[in-house]
Formats: C-alpha cells, structure tokens, sequence
C-alpha cells in the first residue's frame, strides 16, 4: 500500500468540488454531526464529573470515609495511627465513636447519627471540616447540621435533649435509653443531605452519654486522599492491625452512601451513551457519503487501477478522505466543548439561564482521560465507518467499469 499516494488522491477529492450535491450535502451533516456529538459530549461529562466531585467533597468529606472498630479497647491508638499513616492514600487518623439517636427540641423531633471526637485531632486543613473548637469535654455541646438544626428550629445557645439507643438502663418500667441536654454551639453546611441527619460532639461527652468507659478507644476514622480508594486500602489495613493479634473489622463510606454514588455514576454512563450515538449517526453519514462517492469516482478508480494502483492504494484514497471529515468534526467539536465548557457559567449569565438557581453555579471539572477517550473513540468509530464504502472501491472490475467509456 502506497500511503503518501492514497493520501495524496484522498486530499485532492477532499477539496475538490464534488459533482453530487447531495453527497456533499450529507457530508457537512456528518462532519455537524460529529461536531456537535463531541462538543456534547465533553460538555455534559464535565459537568457530571463536577457535580460527582461536589458530592464526594460534601457529603465524603462529612462522614467516616474508612472506620477501623476493635473488640477489644485499643492500648495504644496514635501507635497504630502512625503505623496506618504509613500506608498510601491515609492522611489521618483519628478516634471516633458514634450513634443513633433522637434529638427532642422544645418543638420537634428528629432522628440523627452523632459522632463523637476530638477536636484536635481532626484535620484542619479538610476542605468540610468545620469549626469544632466549642466541643469542650464536660460541657455537652453539639454542633447540628443546617437542614437538622432548622427541622428542630434551633440556634447557637439553644438546648435540646439527646436520647441515645445505646446505654439502655433495664429499669422495673422496662428499658429508659440515656439521655442528656446538650446545647447548641455551631451549626455546619455542606449543601447536601448530611446536613439533615448529622450531628457531632466531643468524643468523651458522647461516652458518657452512651455510657461507656471514659477514655477507651475502639473506632478509628480514617480520612483519605481520595475516598473512591477506600476499598482498595481494606486489606491493607486489617493486615495492620491482624499484624498485632488485634481483631478488626473495616466499613467503608459505600455501607451508607455507596448507593447514591452508583446512581450517579449509572447517570453519567447513560448520558454518555445518548451523546454518543450523535457520533455514530454521523458516521452512518460518513459511509453513505462516500459511497455516493465511490459511485462518482468509479471510471476514476478503474483508471487508477489499470495503471498498477494496488487494492490497499485504493482503499487508503477512501478511507483518508472520510477520516479528514471526522478529524475536522472532531478537532472543531473538541474546541468548541472545552471553550464552552471553561466558561460554562459566564455563557448561561450572558443568556439569563439559571440551571440550579439564583447565584449558584453549575461545578465543571475536565477529565483528560475522558477527552483522550472521547478522541479515541470517535477516530475509531468513523475510521470503521470507512471501511465498507473503501472496499466497494477496491473492488471496482476495471473492465467492467470502462466498457462504455
């Protein structure tokens, strides 16, 4: 196969002034196609990324992304810390104990997970962390997420009772679970659902109400780099701990939430399944362009081949020449999607649009390795497209096809 040749011939029909109006007609549709198709495409996946991001931000970065729970009190927990601080992708540690409870305001009731730690030892530079220096131990203070704390009508300053379900004291009257007024000392926001079910307080206040030995560690919480590897670092972690004949179990952040992920994950995967049939409807265009093309250039191809052009020569003149629209489509579509994409939110200001509300912006993040799939994906699909239509030309019977020339 002569490639410099076929390309040569292939790039000389490109720019030709096609006979067949139709045919170029159906081109610019396919090269729109794929245009549109990819710029789609980049777009919608970026913002779906964005919004995955938002989520793994808010609500991973809230609750225990990785839980160690022992049977036996830990010894010596920072040891242990230090030795899981070792590991890849850890980077914290920290004690932590929580549990189920009802929280009673003076005019509501909500159920709500609490979470016991120890303010210096949490991350501060976290990007959802938040505030914790007014958990003191012994003052019982509790910090409540925005969506709970308005559900309970409360504020800073304000009182409300915790009824915890562990700690139950077996009485004559049946079992009275333990309870305590805290008061409120913050209130956090992370725009998502955690702010409806969350609360914190100081790990010592949060044994004594579930009324368990001061000071005795049992749950470490790890925080991570990226909480998506959380599965990926169980084994290693117990491996730590079975290392020191102390037996664990690992939960994971995907025990309470792994399901909304999955949705949104299914979500992006069907999005980009409909933007991509755009492209492969545009390469049904290809092929049908050029085999209006083929049967143009039939005598064309019957001279080339009585003058010694090889079937490979042959096929190679079609298949640049469909490939040089795709490369079009998919270099204009790749510039487009990006250029929109980076400045998403000033162009629905220009139009008045509000996607999530007044003086919220939509979350964009580009993923290189999706725009290096959607590149190889389209070149793959449109060089295919070229295939059929370059073989019709290759074979092509000379005598048959000059008979009345």
């Amino acid at each position: 196969m002569n490639l410099s040749l076929s390309a040569y011939i292939g790039f000389r029909y490109w720019r030709a002034r096609k006979a067949n109006a139709f045919a170029s007609f159906i081109t610019f549709f396919s090269v729109s196609g794929i245009l549109l198709g990819v710029a789609a495409l980049i777009i919608v996946s970026s913002v779906m990324n964005g919004l995955e991001g938002q989520l793994k931000k808010r609500i991973l970065g809230a609750v225990p992304q990785l839980t160690v729970s022992t049977e036996q009190p830990l010894i010596d927990w920072q040891q242990q810390s230090a030795t899981s601080l070792k590991l890849n992708d850890v980077t914290y540690v920290t004690p932590s104990i929580g549990t189920q409870a009802m929280l009673q305001a003076p005019k509501s009731i909500s159920a709500a997970q609490i979470y016991g730690i120890y303010p210096e030892y949490e991350p501060t530079d976290s990007q959802s962390r938040n505030d914790f220096s007014s958990l003191i131990s012994g003052q019982y203070n509790i910090i409540l997420g925005y969506e709970l704390a308005r559900r309970l009508d409360l504020s800073p300053g304000d009182k409300v009772r915790v009824l915890s379900g562990d700690g139950v004291v077996y009485t004559p009257l049946g079992p009275v679970p333990s309870q305590r007024k805290f008061t409120v000392s913050g209130i956090f926001e992370t725009g998502s659902q955690v702010d409806a079910g969350l609360a914190y307080v100081h790990f010592e206040d949060a044994q004594r109400l579930m009324r368990q030995q001061r000071g005795e560690i049992q749950h470490l919480r790890y925080y991570l780099t990226d909480p998506f590897k959380a599965a990926a670092l169980k084994p290693a972690i117990e491996a730590s701990f079975l290392s020191q004949d102390i037996s664990v179990s690992v939960s994971d952040w995907r025990d309470s939430y792994g399901h909304l992920f999955a949705a949104v994950k299914m979500e992006k995967n069907m999005m980009s399944l409909m933007l991509s049939l755009i492209i492969a409807v545009a390469a049904f265009n290809i092929v049908s362009a050029l085999v209006m093309m083929v049967t143009d250039k039939t005598t064309d191809v019957a001279v080339f081949k009585t003058q010694g052009l090889t079937t490979g020569t042959v096929m190679g003149i079609f298949m640049i020449q469909g490939s040089l629209n795709a490369v079009i489509g998919l270099l204009t579509g790749l510039i487009i999607g990006v250029f929109v994409t980076l400045n998403l939110n000033s162009i629905l200001a220009i139009l008045g649009v509000s996607v999530l509300g007044a003086g919220t912006s939509l979350p964009v993040e580009i993923s290189m390795n999706q725009l290096s799939g959607i590149v190889v994906g389209t070149l793959v699909i449109t060089f295919l497209a070229t295939v059929y239509p370059a073989l019709r030309a290759a074979n092509v019977q000379p005598a048959t096809a000059l008979r009345y020339e």
